[in-house]
């Protein structure tokens, strides 16, 4: 009895020791980084400060400027990516459509990248709206991180896919450089060598043919932030731009090439330049004629605390309402002007940002302008039958921000620009959806 009892506990034990063996260690979960959400410069209401009428009026085209310290958008350094080879895709391609748009066409941002199944639902909201554009944003590194030619197309196929499916054209916002592209990494900048953007371009134009409508080549360089801590340099973003537009072209003769847009800031300082003068420059820089640089300009609109019918000088000599022309929904005129002075008058805008804040949050720079939800409502429908009846036909794309990225919180200023509250699977839309779903098109 004693000796089966004794074999019984050598047993047990053994079995408790093989159980303890095979428990395996768990191993941390790698999470993606996510390229920074776009966002408008916070502007306090009366801040402008204006250049001598020397500066606002270039003769010249602006030289390349030693580095200036600025506040950096930072993200967390990407983690490398196994990637599988993937066959290009093999869907047939929309028709091809014409470079000229209607004048408006509708459109609305959303953020597919990380989630496609929420994707795939407000793609369907842009159409159920009545709407027939979605911007979509391809951080350069989340595709090519891993190392130059080394790229991973997983997200980028189901967008397209999807929006092919939908009949949704796409405007693609290419910008946020790899850490081996330099550029003041990690703060979105141009590459040190110009070349690897043109490259990317004609990799990602060569597998999306006729399949993607339109690029937009960076966003606001008129900002330090969006110009690797430098200077904003208007003479270096015709260079950049002239590489990409010829590489997108001969790998898509079709495809629109939009130009970044511009913040529309008053302010002149070492981290921002308004954008009238920097378009101004930028048209010196090009020889006068934007022919190989970009097909369609690109422009950001925000309304601040402004009507959209609101004429810009009632804005600059109102220092409730901002102080300075840049601060309202109809700036895009002035641009037009600059344009028109160079002989652009054939080319059209693309707005690819605009709207308005409901941002209740005392102590957000975004406060000063703040509008109620029922307001901005009312406001983007103004602003589209405002366009329609004084901007035609030189005003293309309206794309307005945002469809709501379901990980934004209140403490995210992006949230009380959307028109749809955070939350999947339903969408939760804001008074500013319904209106625009229901308003004439």
């Amino acid at each position: 009895m004693r000796q089966a009892t004794l074999s019984l506990l050598l047993l047990l034990a053994l079995l408790l020791a093989a159980c303890g063996q095979a428990t395996p260690t768990p191993t941390a979960t790698i999470q993606p980084t996510r390229a920074p959400r776009p966002t408008f410069t916070p502007i306090t209401s009366g801040q402008s400060t204006q250049p001598t009428q020397a500066a606002q009026s270039p003769t010249t085209a602006p030289a390349t400027t030693a580095a200036k310290t600025a506040t950096a958008v930072a993200t967390a350094t990407p983690v490398p990516v196994t990637v599988t080879p993937s066959a290009t895709p093999t869907i047939a391609p929309p028709p091809v459509k014409a470079l000229r748009m209607k004048s408006p066409e509708y459109g609305m941002q959303i953020f597919p990248w990380w989630r496609p199944e929420v994707g795939s639902r407000d793609l369907q909201a842009i159409e159920a709206a009545g709407f027939g554009w979605a911007k979509v944003n391809f951080g350069w590194r989340d595709i090519e991180g891993a190392g130059k030619g080394v790229f991973d197309w997983s997200r980028t196929d189901q967008i397209v896919e999807m929006a092919n499916n939908d009949g949704v054209d796409l405007v693609i916002r290419v910008d946020h450089q790899p850490a081996w592209a330099g550029g003041g990494y990690p703060t979105n900048g141009a590459p040190d060598n110009y070349k690897d953007l043109a490259d990317f371009f004609t990799a990602l134009a060569t597998r999306y043919k006729g399949r993607i409508r339109a690029y937009e080549v960076w966003n606001e360089p008129n900002l330090s932030r969006e110009w690797g801590g430098k200077l904003p340099d208007p003479g270096n973003y015709a260079k950049l731009l002239r590489l990409c537009y010829a590489a997108i072209k001969a790998a898509d003769p079709n495809a629109m090439v939009i130009s970044a847009g511009l913040s529309p800031t008053g302010s002149w300082t070492d981290t921002a330049r308004p954008d009238d003068w920097y378009l101004e420059s930028l048209y010196i820089a090009m020889g006068g004629s934007s022919d190989g640089y970009f097909d369609v300009l690109g422009a950001h609109g925000a309304g601040f605390a402004s009507a959209p019918e609101t004429d810009p000088a009632t804005v600059a000599a109102d220092k409730s309402l901002g102080g300075d022309r840049s601060m309202c929904f109809r700036r895009v005129e002035d641009l037009r002007a600059i344009m028109v002075k160079y002989g652009d008058t054939n080319k059209q805008i693309a707005l690819l940002e605009f709207g308005w804040t409901s941002d209740p949050r005392p102590d957000s720079p975004y406060n000063w302008h703040a509008v109620s939800e029922e307001t901005k409502a009312d406001y983007f429908v103004r602003a589209y039958k405002y366009a329609k009846e004084n901007w035609s036909p030189w005003i293309g794309l309206m794309s307005l921000i945002y469809i709501s990225d379901p990980d934004w919180t209140e403490a995210n200023e992006q949230y009380w620009w959307a028109i749809t509250y955070p939350g999947y699977p339903q969408l939760k839309p804001r008074p500013a959806y319904t209106a625009l779903k229901n308003m004439p098109k």
